[in-house]
Formats: C-alpha cells, structure tokens, sequence
C-alpha cells in the first residue's frame, strides 16, 4: 500500500522505515533539506513539496501528517486541500488536541476527503518494537488503511483499532499520556526516598532491575527508569526541569469538565509546572508565614 508522511522527523521517518519493511511504498515531504536527505537516505522517496508528494501517490491517497500539534497542522491542511480529490484520507499521527481533530474532519468532509486522527506511542523504539494505535473516524477508512496499521503495530493484530469517531483517537492518546504522568511521577518519588535512604546504600539500578522481573510494579517505564540509572546513577549533568506538551493539560481539564476526580494525574501536572519555577517564589512566602506565626526563622540565600 502507498503512504505519504508528511513531517520526516525522528518519529515520522522511523514510521516510515517500519512501513518499508513491512513492503509498503511510503514518499514523504519535510520543508527541512537535511530532514529530506536523510529520510532518501532510509530508502523513503522524498518529495520537495507537497504537490509534488500529491502526484507521487495513487488515488486515493493516504497522507498521514507527523507534524507538531497546534496551528502547524491547520497550515498543512490548508495546503493539502486544494491538491486533495474526493475519498482522499488524512491521517493525523500526532499529538492534536481532539475537539481539534473533529473540526478538521468536518473541514475535510466538505471536500469529500476523510479523516482519521491516530493517538500513536511508541516513541524512538517504536521502530522495532512497533507502535500502538488507537484511531478515530470513520469505521470504513480505517478498515481501508488496516494494512498500515498493522504493519506499523507491535503484531498484526494487536496494540491498534478504530476506537470511536473522529476526535476518538486522540482523546484515547491524551488520556494516556495523562496516565503516563501519574506513573512516571510515581517512579520518580519512589527512587527519590530510595536515594535519600544514605545509610542504607541503595544501588538505585540493582533495585529496579529486581523490580522488572516477577514486581507488580513491572513495566516499560520501569525498564527505562533501570536504563538510565545504570548509566547515570547520580543523573549528573540533568537539570530538575521537567516539560509538558500539553496532553496532561487536557486530560485534567476533561477530567474537570466531565466531573472525574483525577487526582493523580492532576499533581503529577503540578509538580512538572513547579519544577520550572526557579524563583520558587510560593516556598519563600511559606517560610516567611512559618516565621512570622511562630517565629520558626528563615534560611537566608
């Protein structure tokens, strides 16, 4: 089957290697040259423009877009719509915001073009070990494009589906990511009071190596957190900032809309917006308060 992938970063050209071995046809256009280059380079046919990438496919053709989420996307959209034909699809494989996803498929369905919007994880391993896919939009495209989803999933018939309808698959993708906030804060609490037990001598890797065999606590995260304590024990050279990129927002702010107590998910966002706060402006403020009701004094910079 022919795929155009729009957006040749890292993630979008290794989904599109995955799609070569498993013996699709996959061109694709990045407005970056040393994106393009290197995405030739892994045997992916690099278009130099998006009418260009348009002619390299067959009707009807599959665009699956690896674009940041946000108004990048609504500009490629816009420039895709004048070059699409009726019973085009296009995919968005990225991190949209979903009632984002329901209106850009509205706007395509007026052109007789459709939509799918793909809530996709897997990361940088996604490459070997596969990606997991939950997909919004029609039921019938979906089935149409099913031999892509297989081949980009951990196996043919698992780690992807048609969830619901257009929106669907990425509300599924922010919830988990939100979930994936509470773990890895979870993880990160748990060797923090490890790590601070000195006299006890943890080896913080050795323990989470223990851990991801037989532990209900077993897990991906849990492999990755052994990984980097085994190279870093100290985590020297990393800097206590830890960044969001907006789907944790979302979750806690549907999880208030719909009346879902999250608390979890909501303190794992808050500790990642306190990490950032340099200033720690809120902390000062406490220690005057402690010392002004009872006169416990200040530690002064």
């Amino acid at each position: 089957m022919d795929l155009g992938m729009i957006g040749l970063g890292r993630m979008g050209a290794n989904m599109a290697e995955r799609l070569l071995r498993g013996g699709h046809r996959v061109a694709g256009f990045d407005p970056g040259e040393a994106a393009r280059t290197a995405a030739a380079a892994r045997g992916i046919e690099a278009a130099t423009s998006l009418p260009e990438l348009v002619a390299l496919l067959p009707a009807p053709r599959a665009l699956w877009l690896m674009v940041p989420a946000g108004r990048i996307v609504d500009d490629t959209i816009a420039a895709l719509r004048p070059l699409l034909a009726p019973g085009d699809v296009v995919i968005d494989g990225g991190n949209s915001f979903y009632r984002d996803s329901q209106r850009r498929a509205a706007l395509l369905a007026e052109d007789g073009s459709g939509w799918l919007d793909v809530g996709t994880s897997g990361g940088i391993w996604g490459l070997d070990e596969g990606y997991s896919l939950t997909i919004g939009g029609d039921a019938a495209l979906a089935q149409r494009l099913a031999p892509l989803f297989r081949a980009l999933a951990p196996a043919p018939e698992r780690g992807w589906g048609h969830v619901g309808p257009a929106g669907a698959g990425h509300f599924a993708k922010m919830v988990h990511n939100g979930i994936e906030y509470g773990l890895m804060q979870a993880y990160a609490e748990g060797f923090a009071i490890l790590q601070r037990k000195q006299d006890l001598g943890f080896d913080l890797a050795q323990v989470a190596d223990i851990w991801r065999e037989g532990s209900v606590v077993r897990s991906w995260l849990l492999d990755l957190t052994a990984d980097a304590l085994r190279g870093n024990p100290a985590l020297d050279g990393i800097a206590p900032f830890v960044a969001d990129s907006g789907e944790g927002r979302w979750t806690v702010a549907e999880a208030i809309d719909l009346n879902v107590a999250a608390p979890v998910i909501t303190q794992a966002l808050l500790e990642r917006l306190r990490s950032r706060d340099d200033a720690a402006f809120a902390d000062k403020l406490l220690a005057a308060l402690r010392d002004a009701f009872g006169g416990h004094g200040v530690k002064r910079d």
